[in-house]
């Protein structure tokens, strides 16, 4: 199994817990993965498309955070780059697990994204794999 991990880096540091808890997830599930990193959330849907058609990959990984902040900017961020998910798994049938985090604080994402604590990253790897499982058992 090979997975691909895109990572949103406006973070860096939030992302690193993110990625430490995806590749630990991914270790333990015996799967083979490589990561690309992207400026921001709204760009992972565009590389999930990109790296779809090499036939390289059982499945992606989105990992990334969006803070609100004082504009409307953390909205059209965190729900475009959620549709962009949406779409692209369903009108390719694409397993993707999704943890791109949306929080109101850095506190709230950093408990998200710690592999101590909420371990999100981990969380999007075991919906992956699960969605990788359920795709089979239809093919």
């Amino acid at each position: 199994m090979n997975i691909l991990i895109i990572e949103a880096r406006f973070y860096e540091d939030i992302s690193d817990h993110l990625a430490e808890g995806a590749m630990a997830a991914l270790d333990q599930a015996g799967a083979s993965y490589d990561r690309v990193e992207v400026p921001g959330a709204l760009e992972i849907p565009a590389v999930i498309a990109m790296a779809e058609a090499s036939g390289k990959y059982n499945g992606y990984i989105a990992l990334g955070c969006v803070i609100r902040g004082e504009t409307s900017h953390y909205d059209i961020v965190a729900g475009e780059s959620a549709r962009g998910l949406m779409d692209i798994s369903i009108n390719q049938k694409l397993a993707i697990g999704n943890g791109i985090l949306t929080c109101e604080t850095r506190e709230q994402a950093f408990a998200r994204a710690d592999k101590a604590q909420k371990d999100k990253g981990g969380f999007a790897v075991r919906a992956v794999l699960d969605m990788i499982r359920i795709k089979k058992s239809y093919e």
